[in-house]
C-alpha cells in the first residue's frame, strides 16, 4: 500500500497530498509505458514521477525525472531510485534494444505537469506550448498567476497593459516548464538550503539547487557508480 506524503504546493508552503496527485501533462508512446512502470516504484520510495523522456534511437537514453515532497532530488535519492527501477524495467523490457537509463531531479527550470505545480510556482515565468491554438497562438510565455479549476492563468510579457490574462487548459497543454530567472534561482537556493537542514547535514558546506543526476551504469554485469552524472544503466547488451 502506498504511503501518503506531503508536498509543498505553493511558494507559501501550503500542503497537499503528495503521492496521489495525478500528472495532467503526460508522455505518449514508449515514454508512457516507462512512466506506467516507474510511477508506482517511485511512489513506494517516497518520490514522485515528473517526466519520462526518450531520446535517440539506437543506444537511446531513457531519462526519468523524479522529486521528493519538497521538489528536490539529491544524488542519494537518484541512486536509490536507480536501484529500484532497474530490475523492474529489466523484467518488463518496455524499450526494444539497448538503452541507457538516467535518473535525475527536475532541475530549476523544471517541467510543470501537475495542477499543484502551477500554483506552487505562481509568480514565476513559464513557457507553455498548447496542442491546439488559443486565440490563434500555440506558444505562451509569461507570469504564472495560479489556477482556476484545471485552467492556468498566465500574464504574457508581450500583452498590452490593459490586456486580459490568458486562460489555458492544462489538458490541452503539450509542454509547460519554468523559465530560468534570477528570482527562480534565488528561490531554488532557499529551498535547497532548507531541504539540507531538514533532511541531512550539508555536504562540505555545498548546496546544488541545479539539476542533480547520478550515473549507475552496468554492462555485462559490471557495475560502476559515478556521482554528479546522469543515473544511467545500459540495457540490451
Amino acid at each position: 500500500m502506498l504511503q501518503e506524503f506531503k508536498a509543498l504546493t505553493s511558494m507559501n508552503d501550503a500542503p497537499t497530498t503528495f503521492a496521489d496527485e495525478p500528472r495532467l501533462i503526460i508522455e505518449p508512446g514508449r515514454a508512457a509505458r516507462v512512466a506506467a512502470l516507474a510511477e508506482p516504484v517511485l511512489a513506494g520510495l517516497g518520490y514522485r514521477l515528473v517526466r519520462v523522456c526518450i531520446s535517440g534511437s539506437a543506444g537511446c537514453t531513457v531519462q526519468i525525472m523524479a522529486e521528493r515532497p519538497d521538489g528536490t532530488m539529491a544524488i542519494e535519492d537518484c541512486e536509490a531510485a536507480s536501484r529500484a527501477l532497474s530490475p523492474v524495467l529489466d523484467v518488463a523490457d518496455p524499450i526494444e534494444g539497448a538503452y541507457q537509463l538516467e535518473i535525475s531531479s527536475p532541475g530549476i527550470d523544471r517541467p510543470l505537469v501537475r495542477l499543484s505545480d502551477f500554483d506552487r510556482y505562481a509568480g514565476h515565468i513559464a513557457q507553455v506550448e498548447m496542442t491546439v491554438p488559443v486565440d490563434g497562438r500555440r506558444r505562451f510565455r509569461g507570469q504564472l498567476l495560479g489556477t482556476e479549476g484545471e485552467v492556468v492563468r498566465i500574464r504574457r510579457g508581450d500583452a498590452a497593459p490593459d490586456g486580459a490574462d490568458d486562460l489555458l487548459r492544462i489538458d490541452d497543454m503539450m509542454e509547460a516548464k519554468l523559465v530560468l530567472t534570477d528570482a527562480l534561482i534565488s528561490e531554488a537556493l532557499r529551498r535547497s538550503k532548507h531541504s539540507d537542514r531538514e533532511a541531512r547535514a550539508p555536504r562540505n558546506g555545498k548546496h546544488a539547487p541545479h539539476q542533480t543526476r547520478h550515473n549507475h551504469q552496468t554492462r555485462h554485469g559490471n557495475a560502476a557508480l559515478e556521482q554528479d552524472q546522469p543515473a544511467s544503466q545500459l540495457k540490451g547488451d
